[in-house]
């Protein structure tokens, strides 16, 4: 199951839970973009739960579909990941590594509290030092 939900004007929330199939990756990926459009300094809380690796079909859905996925990256600054599973979280934050403008942190799925508070915290000012 792919549950995707706006609770307000300025975050995505997405639900992860089970396997993927194609027919559910193209109704979630239609279902995200449709709720992003809008969405400037965005944040988005992924939850993630029973995650099993989506079908084959699901994959090429979402290589299909990568040009509109890369397109969200500049609508969101920060993304929260609650997941049980240890490896889910150390891949979320690897991913916020390689994803310019785009704060990854990883949180417990017990821990949704902190995560929310996260993220509605500020993201930092850069420093910019004129030498």
């Amino acid at each position: 199951m792919l549950t995707i939900t706006k609770p307000s004007d300025n975050r995505v929330d997405i639900t992860f839970d089970g396997g993927i199939d194609a027919n559910i990756m193209t109704a979630a990926l239609d279902k995200l973009f449709d709720a992003s459009k809008d969405i400037k300094n965005g944040v988005s809380l992924y939850t993630i739960t029973n995650f099993d690796m989506p079908t084959l079909g699901a994959i090429g859905v979402e290589f299909t579909k990568l040009p509109q996925l890369f397109g969200l990256l500049g609508k969101f600054q920060k993304v929260a990941i609650l997941s049980d599973s240890a490896f889910i979280r150390t891949a979320g934050e690897v991913e916020g590594f390689l994803l310019p403008g785009v704060e990854i942190k990883s949180f417990h799925l017990n821990e949704r509290a902190v995560a929310e508070n996260w993220l509605v915290t500020p993201v930092d000012e850069p420093v910019i030092s004129y030498n």
